[in-house]
């Protein structure tokens, strides 16, 4: 059988980790061990962030939702349920659009959930 050796396995593999850990701070760019280190860190709270910004935006779209509802003196919650009980299919991030760029519209969209809870 013939042999086979590692060295060009490990030198691509070395070559990969040192392209990804571009822009890193001393030793977690140039050492292999800290550089992999650096780098299953970094991986690992790209991913767990990646998860964050999801529950981050929806509190910040229900955050313009509540806000928008001030004036027409509705809550958040009663708003929800209206819209559920009419049959209106927008979601949260739609409606904090709806309420930044169209006032009007969202007024309207407002009372028909208004109606349908009383």
């Amino acid at each position: 059988m013939a042999r086979i050796k590692k060295a060009q396995n490990r030198r691509t593999r070395t070559r990969k980790l040192f392209k990804r850990v571009k822009g890193f701070f001393l030793c977690r760019r140039t050492t292999r061990r800290q550089a992999n280190e650096a780098m299953m860190h970094a991986r690992r709270n790209a991913y767990i962030g990646r998860k964050q910004k999801k529950r981050q935006f929806r509190a910040l779209w229900i955050q313009r939702i509540s806000a928008a509802l001030m004036p027409h003196g509705l809550s958040y919650s009663r708003f929800i349920h209206g819209l559920k009980v009419a049959g209106i299919d927008l979601n949260r991030k739609q409606l904090s659009e709806l309420a930044i760029h169209d006032p009007a519209l969202f007024g309207t969209v407002v009372t028909q959930a208004r109606a349908a809870v009383a």
